[in-house]
């Protein structure tokens, strides 16, 4: 991919969507990371302790997200590898995440400590498996589109003040562009900024609130491609070797109103 000037040149005939958009792609290569990495833990022993959900809170964590049951369960064994590559305490700690997606336990890196962040819903700094279920189930192929959005929003309002400002936008297009080893130019980086907040700040107020932000993807949906990974929409199949717990399915299956299996 050409990041050069003349590739993102306002001038071009790409619209700022699409570069945008060629900008955020990333994204989704470090989400496909967490759950494809997850995979090589699987020849380390299990964990000792088991403070995992039980049968009952699968089942309500399947009837609330777009996952399955027996999806889930896929998920609690990917949670329980990824929560002992590091720390032992069945629980994923961010030095545990920065190794899942970026190989690596040192270093900072804006984008990791904004999934974090928003992973960690409870604020205790760290992520328990009902949090990493309903995180990951934004980027169902099945979540409605309104959820896609709100994260997008929240993980581009760094400060977290309910809008997202340029300097937000300039930080986070800086870090992606440095984790992938590629620079823009400053007048380039300055035009995309520029046509953004020309486009989306519809008040002139110099920040995009949550209203403009929402109006702003509905007419470029191209920036919420990296907000649905295809892998989630069976992640049995990924991991096909996986032996699932029939006797939650057999659970499911005596609960009124399910359609899930």
């Amino acid at each position: 991919m050409d990041f050069s000037s003349s590739s993102l040149d306002p001038r071009s005939s790409l619209s700022i969507g699409e570069k945008l958009c060629f900008v955020f792609i990333p994204f989704i290569g470090l989400f496909e990371a967490l759950v494809y990495s997850l995979s090589g833990c699987f020849n380390v022993q299990p964990p000792k302790k088991k403070i995992y959900s039980t049968f009952n809170d699968i089942i309500v964590l399947a009837r609330n997200s777009p996952f399955t049951v027996n999806e889930i369960e896929a998920l609690r064994e990917l949670y329980k590898k990824l929560s002992c590559s590091i720390i032992d305490d069945g629980l994923i700690h961010k030095e545990e995440l920065r190794l899942a997606l970026l190989r690596t336990t040192f270093g900072e890196n804006l984008f990791l400590d904004r999934v974090f962040d928003l992973f960690d819903e409870k604020r205790n700094g760290v992520i328990e498996f009902d949090e990493f279920v309903h995180s990951l189930s934004v980027f169902h192929p099945a979540t409605p589109l309104e959820q896609k959005i709100d994260f997008a929003f929240k993980l581009y309002d760094l400060r977290q003040t309910g809008y997202i400002e340029r300097e937000e936008v300039r930080q986070m297009i800086m870090a992606i562009m440095s984790e992938c080893g590629t620079q823009l130019e400053d007048d380039v980086l300055e035009a995309i900024l520029d046509k953004t907040f020309k486009d989306a700040d519809a008040d002139k107020d110099g920040k995009i609130g949550k209203e403009e932000w929402k109006e702003y993807v509905v007419r470029n949906p191209a920036l919420l491609n990296y907000m649905t990974l295809p892998c989630l929409k069976d992640i049995t199949t990924v991991f096909p070797s996986f032996i699932f717990n029939t006797e939650v399915e057999d659970i499911l299956w005596q609960l009124p109103g399910n359609h899930k299996l």
